[in-house]
């Protein structure tokens, strides 16, 4: 039923998306030339308070006035990392706190569903305090302002469900592809499309202004595909 898959992450869709290829009903239609990017970060407005000086560097997050400032109601006096909803990442980001000696100042909470992390974001913005969130890029925050926190490099193995230790499993994040997917019949169907599609090629900016218009502007797909076209023509 799927004709083109125009936001295919490498990080949560390589796997299916090799395995539909094996199964040779899906073609690889090209990769745009962006970077993606999954991660713990916050809004920039907190380097502008100077809720944590030493931001983005992960060593910020050592100093006690820091992780105060991140505090809520739920964390028993730590600072407050939100997490996606528990089954994205699993354990990855509490382990990362011990692994970083961070677990004694910082805690995780999991997010209901995607939705609340923007809630976070305006009720944070809201309260003036600290908030660090689960995030990616590129998205409707990129236009906002949006930073993420630079954790040490991500190498295969450090993390514990792929056979790192404590000591390791402070890693940060891996980056990815973006990539076009188009079903295997697609060419011979629409022909002057698929031509068309793969020679799309769409910068962070524009996936970014994409989700914009609907998750910022409330559009609904069709009024954000316009505005996107008339942006772009």
């Amino acid at each position: 039923d799927l004709h083109i898959a125009h936001e295919t992450w490498e990080s949560t869709m390589a796997i299916p998306f090799y395995e539909a290829m094996d199964k040779g009903g899906l073609i690889d239609a090209g990769t745009h030339n962006l970077i993606t990017f999954e991660e713990m970060g916050f809004p920039n407005w907190i380097l502008d308070e100077g809720l944590c000086p030493g931001l983005p560097s992960w060593e910020a997050l050592k100093s006690p006035d820091c992780a105060a400032n991140f505090a809520t109601a739920d964390s028993d006096g730590k600072g407050r990392w939100l997490e996606g909803p528990i089954e994205w990442h699993g354990d990855v980001m509490p382990n990362r706190l011990k692994g970083l000696g961070l677990d004694d100042l910082w805690t995780v909470k999991f997010a209901g569903s995607g939705d609340a992390l923007w809630t976070e974001l305006k009720a944070a913005k809201a309260e003036g305090r600290g908030t660090v969130i689960f995030n990616w890029s590129p998205n409707f925050t990129d236009a906002a302002g949006f930073t993420f926190i630079d954790f040490p490099p991500y190498y295969e193995g450090c993390r514990i469900e792929n056979g790192g230790t404590v000591e390791t499993t402070g890693c940060g994040s891996p980056k990815g592809w973006l990539k076009k997917a188009a079903h295997i019949k697609f060419p011979m169907t629409h022909p002057s499309a698929y031509k068309f599609y793969t020679k799309a090629n769409f910068t962070a900016p524009m996936i970014g202004l994409m989700a914009d218009l609907v998750d910022s502007q409330g559009m609904t797909h069709a009024e954000a595909a316009a505005g996107f076209i008339a942006e772009y023509r």
